[in-house]
């Protein structure tokens, strides 16, 4: 049976853990309880061995490492892909070390993970702040596991707090556009950046619902005849690193390609004649902008002065570097353009960067095409893109006084819409085709665990069908940028509008 112990002024309880070894009453953070009488504290150390002998008794001082001594074992404890510990990092450094890491696992209650979610909420997205409490969950399941807490004061109960329906974690609605938003965004594109090479990514990106990350790592030797294989993906982590990984979730697969979008990922291969990349010594189909101005906006390029003179950018490099060579005509126009523009030579470096970087291609390239706008990144504010009306649909005018040789401004053709949104877009077209989820969730990747998904087969005539409908898709959206202008700068999309491949 449990005693009563004196100590100075006050009583405590004790009781026998195991032959020879006694515990002390103490409450849920490990603190020794100081009884007022003695009887209270035979109470309480009878209670104790009770548990002890039910086999339920727990040592009080569990728990008493602090959350952040805690989440630096677990984090180091981890063995799961690069992406995933970029994340779990962030998470843990950015968004909980702020608010717990000091307190001791067992003094985190249910109320300061309440206070910390609202908190989070008032400043950040609620999907956002949802992924954190995730592992904030994660990391306390894992304390239980080792035996350090009882219960997960991260844990959702349900039917609890206001009764606010699914609005809490509501997002914005995710913005899509249709086949000719596809064509027309990737037009722009390809004018900002002055090559064909986002023509071909943003096309290949709208009609495959493939990841940035799988048309970033997408490498030549896996564009087929009429499937582009995902085997690989280039994720990039927070230090710039472009790591070689799987696909997300495993998610490997063959996407059937239409003849039309596998000539047009074939012919980019031939003109372009990609070479294998420094950093993982592979050959990928897309290379990134000039290594020196990535999303080429910051002043005027080669292609600018070839197209304000107009002449080739292989007459402007003669004019540049053999000037004996260009009629003295045409010499002049171009140098006219050359200080019109405030070209620097070497300010736009020919060089390529391996590959896209996420940010500068949706800042500079994607954005701008879909709205029609920069977007505000300092010291800069939002502002439009200043196009030169000629050649149509407007190419966009860079350099010094951009803004006032400018003839007008794109309209939006999506405002919203990111690189991500095309991966939606794909999937909105494939339901509006009727296109059935077996052969749906084939093509995005992901995974039916329902039990109907087990008898449910993808066949040769869904595959047929899906083929014709999204060449049905793109036969019209090129009639109807045809109909606006029957030509394009755009090189690959010129020959397409003129029946070409």
């Amino acid at each position: 049976m449990g005693y009563a112990e004196k100590r100075g002024g006050y009583w405590r309880g004790r009781y026998e853990i195991e032959d020879g070894k006694y515990g002390t009453v103490a409450d849920s953070t490990g603190v020794v309880v100081k009884f007022a009488t003695k009887r209270e504290a035979k109470q309480a150390a009878d209670a104790e061995e009770v548990t002890v002998r039910r086999g339920e008794w727990r040592d009080p001082g569990l728990g008493q490492e602090t959350f952040g001594a805690y989440a630096s074992r677990w984090y180091a404890g981890q063995d799961l892909a690069a992406s995933t510990m970029q994340n779990y990092k962030r998470h843990i450094e950015e968004h909980l070390l702020p608010d717990f890491e000091d307190k001791a696992l067992a003094g985190i209650l249910r109320t300061d993970v309440d206070a910390w979610e609202k908190k989070e909420r008032a400043e950040y997205a609620a999907s956002s702040v949802k992924t954190w409490r995730s592992t904030l969950h994660l990391i306390f399941e894992d304390a239980i596991d080792e035996g350090l807490l009882t219960s997960n004061p991260a844990a959702r109960r349900r039917g609890r707090g206001k009764r606010a329906g699914r609005s809490r974690d509501r997002g914005p609605e995710k913005v899509v556009t249709d086949a000719l938003g596809i064509l027309l965004t990737a037009e722009r594109a390809a004018l900002l950046s002055g090559r064909d090479d986002e023509f071909v990514a943003t096309v290949l990106k709208g009609y495959t619902g493939k990841r940035w990350g799988e048309i970033v790592g997408l490498e030549t030797e896996f564009v087929r005849r009429n499937a582009i294989r995902v085997e690989w993906q280039l994720y990039e982590l927070d230090t710039g690193e472009l790591v070689r990984c799987p696909p997300k979730d495993d998610s490997y697969r063959d996407i059937d390609s239409t003849d039309w979008l596998s000539a047009l990922v074939f012919n980019h291969i031939a003109r372009t004649k990609p070479m294998s990349c420094p950093c993982h010594g592979r050959t990928y189909v897309f290379r990134g902008q000039g290594v020196a101005r990535t999303g080429g906006h910051q002043g005027a390029k080669l292609v600018d002065v070839a197209r304000r003179a107009e002449v080739s950018t292989g007459t402007v490099s003669n004019v540049l570097n053999h000037s004996d060579r260009v009629r003295e005509e045409t010499r002049i126009r171009v140098e006219l353009a050359i200080a019109e523009l405030g070209f620097v030579r070497g300010g736009a470096t020919s060089e390529h960067a391996a590959h896209w970087r996420r940010n500068g291609f949706a800042t500079w390239l994607f954005t701008p095409a879909a709205s029609g706008w920069y977007p505000k990144k300092a010291p800069q504010e939002a502002r439009p893109v200043p196009i030169l009306g000629e050649p149509w649909p407007g190419v966009p005018a860079r350099g010094r006084g951009a803004a006032a040789r400018a003839d007008a401004c794109w309209l939006p053709i999506a405002k919203g819409l990111t690189p991500h949104g095309l991966r939606h877009t794909h999937r909105t077209m494939m339901e509006d085709l009727g296109t059935e989820k077996v052969l749906m969730d084939e093509r995005m990747g992901h995974i039916d665990g329902s039990v109907s998904a087990r008898y449910a087969h993808v066949t040769p005539g869904m595959r047929r069908r899906l083929m014709l409908g999204l060449t049905e898709q793109w036969e019209a959206a090129l009639a109807a940028r045809r109909a606006l202008h029957p030509r394009s700068p755009v090189s690959a999309l010129d020959r397409l509008l003129q029946g070409g491949g």
